[in-house]
């Protein structure tokens, strides 16, 4: 698969390909005889699999620290593990802290909303 249809799939620029490819993010992608991308199935994982985990959050490093840890071998199995129960906790942790944001806002909208209401309960009396 060549990079413009990758990037159409996972919705990511061809130039964040590039760069992923460049920082260790997904392994070296083969190349065509005349040196263009040519994504195989297991490539196209690889990007889906980033995509999912910069989409939660995770930082470009600790990706790295992944990819790195996974291309050790099966010895970093439970590294790799530790690394993913810290990453889900800090998931977590941010996901409380946005729900207590989302219930701010809504607060703050309904009180907004009851403003409107009390205006129009006004201009209706001054029509009376």
């Amino acid at each position: 698969m060549m990079i413009a249809e990758v990037s159409g799939k996972y919705e990511l620029s061809q130039d964040t390909l590039r760069y992923y490819e460049r920082i260790g993010l997904i392994p070296s992608v083969n190349r065509t005889k005349s040196g263009i991308r040519d994504y195989t199935e297991e490539d196209c994982k690889w990007v889906g699999f980033i995509k999912c985990m910069r989409s939660a959050g995770l930082p470009i490093e600790v990706l790295i620290e992944y990819v790195w840890l996974f291309q050790q071998g099966e010895e970093t199995i439970e590294a790799r593990k530790e690394l993913f129960i810290e990453q889900r906790q800090q998931l977590v942790t941010r996901m409380e802290d946005m729900k207590k944001t989302l219930e701010r806002l809504d607060y703050k909208i309904a009180a907004y909303e009851q403003v409107v209401v009390e205006k129009e309960k006004e201009l209706t009396r001054l029509e009376d």
